[in-house]
């Protein structure tokens, strides 16, 4: 069987298996992201160990799934982007802000100590931090729309957190990788990368001010088939590159800024929809299932295990904790602030890319990185239920307040 043979047969598995998985997990009220994270752990070396059957004899392969992964990190980038409305986050005020800000530090030095605590290196801790600290609100918000809750006070402020959150993650994410390149190097280098970093922000942000609404709008007026579409996923590609060779920053950084610059198009929706039918159809499954394919779970040992149960109480108790205690602070009962805390539980698919470029540059060993993967489908798989018994406590509270009303009229 020829390399190309091998390639669209793997693919077909992959994709088709990883659907499947999202449909089931979709039946049982779970989040699809979920599914197709245990298809991938089922079909890669933990059980079945796909990429090692006699039909793929081609040692590239792998490397070939792993790059079509690597496009669907970067869209999937994008699109949470795309989809942030910085209004939203100006109008939680306060609240998000104070959330957002406490639900990334309280993380990030828990996590750091638990790294510390199990002998890791300095840089390495800070990475499980770093990892610890991001969050997936969209699993959250899925659920919240289920209730019916989305748009009341928890649920924006839950938004506008999780905008402030996705934006620090990244950011560190970016500075981490810089101080990682620039080690050994001296003070002088530190700067320059900074510099270069800045730099080229700043020029992203000024193409996407200027450039990219009024280009989008003119493309999207051309007689180009797809023309919008390709020029979205061009200038996706360009500002990833760019990210890594010119600004010394992660490239998922640059298709996430990609996204926003063009949130403020007015073809914002036609983009969306475009780049996510190939996303979601192909790329997006893809490095789903690609996580599993990179994770060994025979690998965990007892002390694996243990590290394991240590990381997913401080990746519950961090988050509920810390975006729980500044939501309170600012203004929310205890019972608003717990809701919000429990909503920026889940790790998702945002813990999961920061991780994955964790391994991709060597910093996680293949045994750390399958029990971060234990911890996202830990707090993926709580968040849901969580969100609904403490929104039902809510509502056990109305209902006891009205009947209690009720008994003072008679």
């Amino acid at each position: 069987m020829t390399p190309f043979l091998q390639l669209i047969l793997a693919l077909f598995i992959i994709i088709f298996l990883a659907k499947m998985g999202g449909y089931i997990s979709s039946r049982l009220h779970q989040p699809s992201v979920l599914g197709e994270l245990l298809v991938g752990l089922l079909i890669g070396p933990s059980l079945i160990n796909l990429m090692q059957w006699s039909y793929f004899t081609d040692s590239h392969l792998p490397e070939t799934i792993h790059q079509f992964a690597e496009l669907g990190v970067l869209l999937l980038m994008f699109i949470a982007g795309l989809d942030l409305h910085l209004t939203e986050l100006a109008r939680t005020g306060r609240i998000a802000l104070a959330a957002g800000i406490l639900g990334v530090i309280l993380p990030l030095g828990l996590g750091w100590g638990a790294g510390m605590l199990f002998s890791m290196g300095g840089l390495q801790a800070v990475f499980i931090g770093l990892i610890l600290s991001a969050t997936s609100v969209s699993i959250s918000a899925q659920t919240l729309m289920e209730l019916g809750v989305l748009r009341s006070r928890v649920g924006v402020a839950l938004l506008g957190a999780a905008v402030l959150d996705d934006i620090l993650v990244v950011l560190g994410l970016s500075l981490f990788v810089a101080a990682n390149q620039a080690s050994g190097n001296g003070l002088l280098t530190s700067l320059l990368l900074i510099v270069r970093m800045i730099v080229y922000v700043m020029i992203g942000i000024a193409l996407g001010i200027w450039a990219l609404p009024r280009l989008s709008t003119w493309v999207d007026r051309l007689p180009i088939s797809r023309g919008l579409v390709a020029f979205s996923f061009v200038v996706v590609l360009l500002y990833a590159w760019a990210a890594e060779a010119l600004g010394s920053m992660a490239a998922i950084t640059g298709a996430f800024l990609a996204g926003l610059m063009f949130s403020r198009s007015q073809v914002k929706d036609r983009i969306e929809s475009g780049i996510s039918t190939i996303a979601y159809g192909v790329f997006v499954p893809v490095f789903f299932v690609n996580v599993g394919l990179s994770t060994n779970a025979r690998a965990l040992n007892a002390e694996s295990l243990y590290l394991l149960l240590v990381l997913s109480i401080v990746a519950i108790v961090g988050k509920m904790s810390g975006s729980g205690l500044g939501a309170y602070l600012t203004g929310f009962s205890r019972l608003e602030a717990a809701q919000l805390g429990a909503g920026m539980v889940s790790r998702g698919e945002v813990g999961l890319i920061v991780a994955s470029v964790g391994i991709a540059e060597g910093w996680l060993p293949e045994q750390l990185f399958s029990t971060i993967v234990g911890v996202v489908l830990i707090t993926t798989l709580l968040t849901p239920p969580l969100l609904r018994f403490l929104f039902g406590l809510q509502k056990d509270t109305r209902r006891e307040t009205g009947k209690s009303e009720k008994g003072k009229e008679v």
